[in-house]
């Protein structure tokens, strides 16, 4: 190995990676099976690839080309080198408006032509569910198609030429009557005309082997389409010529209801005749929701499109009225398609779990049929579930007669290897009785190349084996699929982890307290490896800020997963690689809402510095500001707020302390306040008698709250008391029982005097720095104060977001062994929650306002904001929050080092919207963090909704000045 990556650095001018981390990342796609590579290679051009190819030609070693990884067959994985075009040859060369044509490098993801052809009015017709992060490269390796394959055609539709650079380096331009052809190619074909003519089922979604009917006489002799679909094994793409198509002026969405799948799938080829772009079936288990959904069990999403809304909007009626369905709904505003799209797309992830929580896995993910035989196909597919015991939930490409389904396997143990062997082969005869093919849209890969005879027969598939010794006698290139594949039930990548459950400090409760269960949830399907984000989505901001595969969810996950491995990543909890990678993680959650299967990255992160910094020395910052409770309850104690702040004005002292913190020298220490919420409460209740006769609520005095912005404190008490509810804070003591604190309250214990006053915590900075034995003590302390709460009815109000989702989720899943943490969590509500819930009747006073600003992240993932947004829309705040995350996310923008990172977040989306805004806009920001980020990059003070009411209680609607832009 040491010689193959030395020569390899000569021979390129690309990043060549041998390193734990490098490999790691590439181990697995989205598929079940990983396969642990020698290196990896970025290459810049097709001459670096050339070089790779002729370096590796003389050593002997494999070669894969892998896109965006997300390939659900196996066939991005291998053990030899691996080429990465994401990095360097992503490019997009030209775009011919006139010949509807582009020039593509295979690395670039698919949005990124799509954004570029709908400047003139044009798309490229393929688009599967991972069109924000797969490249035109693997949809031609694999042959992709989407969801308008029934308008648009497959990925070879598509194709006009392509540049390739075979295994014994020939540069290859691939087209029509013959052009490009390897020597020996046309030969082999011409003496096996009757073969191709024959061999080959017509159907729309023969994805399945080689596409050597493409090379007939009477079909252009076309070599560009049938190098579609050959998964990398015939020659290695560098650039390609592909048609685009006029896209449709406007678009409706009709979702039709059926009362089960099967009515669903045979009602679909009934619609073709109206000429849809899609014809796509769900069934209710893949929705999360199904408010807004037509009535029934099943839908089909019928696309049409039209020179005008009007057009498009007739056409999708006349489809409603046409089909028998239980109910209809036509959707036209983009915004509802959008919605409704997003329940489709995110199936390939959602159905990895059953409704149960069980986990579910691809492996006969797309076998089509044609579309008319699609209903009696499912039923027999469910009865053949039925009879091994398995369970899944077939969706997808019904107008084309492609189903997608992932299926509880057992592929953990021996037994339920062996059963996923016996139904993959009773399947594929299944499929071929009705008709079919293995594969319709991902590939054979090595899910399915094993199992070709039984399509096409051992003659055939020998003819495929002498086409790759045509364009591949050595066997270079992607070994193991489509010809001489790996078995079926080989190489799994569930069978390296450890068996004996892990122990961990967090409970897991959504994976039966197993690590390694956790960390399988990622399938692979790189949601988080998008370039932007829209709407409120925040997943993943550090991979949008670096690019790189190691700051996605994604990454992290597959470096946690070599870990517990050991093979690639061999420390263990100790080790650099993960640890690397993790630094750069957010903890925004984001991943918990926005990745299909909800893996949790922060929790992941807290867990594993738990875990390597175990009995070692730790960062500085995680002393600074993994205890920052402690220090500022020192700062309270002993008044000396005032002096702080003034020695923190002093930049070389400020240079000094930032230094010994492990804080980036580019941030401002924040100010702290000199009068704590507590004491301004203290003082508060002894000057007035309180007059609320509503409901009782316990107003969380947070850390930050508390020490940094007592203003948000006291503007929700206002708040509150003007709704009519009585506020109290937690207990400073603990309480042998009932009545709840208010903050001032004797101890009905006389023993629990000795013991001090305390403040409630939630323990969210200790979690971040991943110190869970202290977070454990701190949370379990707050517990013994919060005890006379818990035996009321009295909701606990949390002002700052992080906050109130650690208490939600943090609290609970790591006090998992105390019933009281449960109680706690089930307590917490959010301002507008409170609001809405305990004060109904309430009207909040009309502020009649734009707004700018931003979700916090964690209000996003973990609470929900929508009795925010109604709170906001009855105060007459008008306009919405952007998604993304801020960048400094706690510690993390303030640990040196982060600083760029933390920046590059804010540019993203919260800078813009403010810097954007219009004069007179509030700009709102419930999070401190969000807050800190607005002050020190922008300038601007941003406000927390309490204050926004309260200043409008106050002085009357627009009259402060304050946060606005």
């Amino acid at each position: 190995m040491a010689n193959l990556e030395a020569e390899l650095r000569g021979a390129v001018r690309g990043e060549v990676g041998f390193d734990a981390t490098s490999r790691a990342l590439v181990t697995m796609d989205a598929s079940n099976y990983r396969r642990v590579p020698r290196g990896v290679v970025a290459p810049v051009d097709a001459d670096d690839v050339a070089a790779v190819l002729a370096v590796c030609r003389e050593h002997g070693v494999p070669v894969v080309a892998r896109g965006g990884g997300t390939s659900i067959a196996g066939q991005a994985t291998g053990t030899g080198v691996v080429l990465d075009f994401t990095r360097h040859m992503n490019r997009l060369v030209t775009l011919d408006p006139e010949a509807r044509a582009a020039v593509v490098q295979p690395g670039l993801v698919l949005d990124r032509l799509q954004e570029a052809a709908a400047a003139h009015g044009l798309r490229f017709g393929p688009d599967p569910s991972t069109h924000s992060r797969c490249t035109l490269g693997g949809m031609i390796g694999n042959n992709s198609c989407g969801s308008h394959s029934v308008a648009w055609g497959t990925t070879a539709d598509s194709v006009r030429e392509l540049d390739v650079v075979t295994a014994r380096g020939r540069r290859l331009r691939l087209g029509q009557d013959w052009a490009g052809a390897p020597d020996g190619l046309r030969e082999l074909m011409d003496g096996e005309l009757a073969l191709l003519r024959t061999g080959f089922p017509e159907l729309p979604r023969r994805i399945s082997g080689y596409a050597l009917d493409a090379l007939l006489p009477e079909r252009g002799a076309d070599v560009a389409r049938s190098f579609c679909g050959s998964e990398g094994t015939l020659g290695v793409l560098t650039e390609a010529v592909v048609r685009l198509v006029e896209a449709p002026r406007a678009r409706a969405l009709a979702v039709l209801g059926y009362a089960d799948e099967s009515a669903a799938a045979e009602a679909a080829a009934g619609l073709l005749p109206f000429g849809p772009l899609t014809v796509e079936g769900m069934a209710a288990d893949l929705v999360p929701s199904a408010a807004a959904l037509p009535r029934g069990r099943a839908w089909l999403f019928v696309e049409t499109g039209g020179e005008s809304a009007g057009e498009a909007r007739a056409r999708a009626e006349a489809i409603g009225r046409a089909a028998d369905v239980v109910d209809a709904l036509v959707v036209t505003d983009p915004a509802g398609q959008r919605a409704l799209w997003r329940i489709r797309e995110d199936a390939s992830g959602t159905a990895t779990r059953m409704p149960d929580g069980s986990e579910a896995w691809p492996g006969w993910e797309d076998c089509a049929v044609p579309p008319a035989r699609l209903g009696a196909y499912l039923r027999d597919f469910r009865a053949l579930l039925g009879a091994h015991g398995l369970r899944g939930t077939p969706y997808g490409h019904f107008g084309d007669g492609c189903i997608h389904v992932r299926i509880d396997f057992d592929l953990l143990t021996g037994p339920g290897i062996a059963r996923f062997r016996r139904f993959s082969e009773e399947l594929a005869e299944l499929v071929v009785a009705h008709g079919g093919s293995l594969s319709g849209e991902h590939g054979d890969g090595q899910a399915r190349a094993e199992l070709l005879p039984k399509m096409y027969g051992q003659e055939m598939v020998g003819l495929f084996e002498r086409v790759k010794g045509v364009w591949d006698p050595d066997g270079l290139l992607n070994p193991g699929m489509l010809v001489r594949p790996a078995p079926l039930d080989a190489g799994l990548r569930f069978s390296v982890l450890p068996r004996e459950p892990v122990d961990v400090a967090f409970g897991y409760p959504a994976d039966g307290g197993d690590f390694s269960a956790a960390v399988r949830r990622c399938v692979g399907v790189a949601k988080c490896r998008t370039a932007s984000v829209s709407g409120s989505a925040v997943m993943c901001p550090s991979f949008r800020a670096t690019g790189a595969e190691e700051h996605s969810t994604r990454g992290r996950a597959r470096l946690l997963h070599e870990m517990l491995a050991g093979e690639v990543v061999t420390d263990g909890w100790r080790s650099t690689e993960v640890r690397d990678a993790l630094d750069l993680c957010l903890s925004c959650k984001g991943c918990r809402s926005d990745c299909p299967v909800e893996v949790d990255m922060a929790t992941y992160k807290a867990e594993f510095l738990h875990h390597h910094y175990e009995g070692r020395r730790r960062p500085a910052a995680h002393h600074s500001m993994g205890r920052l409770p402690e220090w500022l309850r020192v700062v309270a104690r002993t008044r000396t707020a005032a002096l702080v702040n003034a020695l923190t004005a002093v930049r070389p002292l400020a240079r000094a302390a930032k230094r010994l913190g492990g804080i980036a020298p580019e941030r401002e220490i924040p100010r702290l306040a000199t009068r704590t919420f507590s004491r301004w409460w203290e003082r508060r209740r002894e000057e007035r008698t309180p007059t609320g006769r509503g409901d009782l609520v316990v107003l969380w005095p947070d850390t930050f709250t508390e020490h940094l912005s007592p203003a948000v404190g006291q503007a929700a008490v206002r708040v509150l008391e003007a709704a009519g509810l009585r506020v109290a804070l937690p207990p400073t003591v603990r309480l042998a029982k009932p009545p709840v604190g208010d903050g001032r309250t004797v101890a009905l214990d006389p023993l629990s005097l000795l013991r001090g006053r305390g403040r409630v915590c939630c323990g969210l900075t200790y979690v971040s720095t991943g110190q869970l034995d202290r977070a454990r003590a701190v949370m379990r302390r707050t517990l013994d104060l919060m005890e006379p709460v818990l035996e009321t009815d009295a909701p606990v109000v949390v002002l700052e977001p992080s906050c109130a989702a650690a208490l939600r989720t943090d609290v609970p899943e790591l006090l998992h062994d105390d019933p009281r943490a449960a109680r706690l969590a089930a307590k917490i509500l959010t301002f507008a929650e409170t609001l809405e819930r305990h004060a109904p009747d309430w009207t909040p006073p009309r502020v009649d306002r734009p707004v700018a600003g931003q979700t916090h992240c964690h209000q996003h993932a973990v609470l929900g904001d929508a009795a925010d947004r109604r709170l906001r829309q009855a105060a007459l705040l008008s306009g919405e929050l952007s998604g993304g995350c801020c960048g400094l996310a706690g510690n993390f923008g303030f640990e040196k080092g982060h600083y760029e990172v933390s920046t590059a977040c804010a540019e993203e989306q919260l800078l813009p919207s403010v810097r954007h805004a219009p004069d007179g806009t509030v700009v709102m920001a419930d999070g401190f963090s969000c807050r800190t980020q607005l002050e020190q990059l922008a300038g601007v003070r941003g406000r927390h909704l309490a204050e926004v009411l309260a200043a409008a209680l106050e002085e009357g609607a627009g009259n402060d000045p304050e946060g606005e832009r």
